[in-house]
């Protein structure tokens, strides 16, 4: 079954036709910083599995050399992330609708985790980038 998502006002809506890979929360600063929050959980999605409607409501930011952060410029939602080499989008599991049976797997820039929160070491956890 597809997995369905959408934006805080509705403006984007997107749909998952293909399983995705790699559910993982990522502590570094940049997510920290874009999602106001600890960390920002995260999937693999590959580019001919997700159909997006409403990308005219989409603006983007460039918050590292070539990894672009889409999101809409009516609610501010994030949306997914892209970087200029990759063949998948890093969608923002904040943004389903439907629920995901695929459970987390990792933790990963814990060398820029916030302080004040503490893990409960449930998944593989990496101070940089995973495997």
């Amino acid at each position: 079954m597809p997995l369905h998502g959408r934006c805080l006002c509705g403006q984007v809506h997107y749909q998952i036709l293909k399983p995705i890979d790699r559910v993982y929360h990522c502590h570094c600063e940049t997510c920290r910083k874009a999602h106001g929050s600890a960390f920002s959980s995260v999937a693999a999605v590959a580019e001919d599995a997700m159909v997006i409607s409403g990308t005219e409501y989409l603006s983007r930011y460039e918050s590292s050399p070539g990894k672009w952060r889409y999101f809409c410029r009516h609610c501010g939602t994030q949306v997914y992330a892209r970087r200029s080499e990759a063949r998948h989008y890093i969608l923002r599991l904040g943004s389903l609708d439907t629920e995901l049976d695929f459970p987390e797997q990792e933790h990963i820039w814990l060398s820029d985790k916030a302080s004040w929160y503490e893990l409960h070491r449930q998944c593989p956890e990496y101070q940089q980038s995973g495997p």
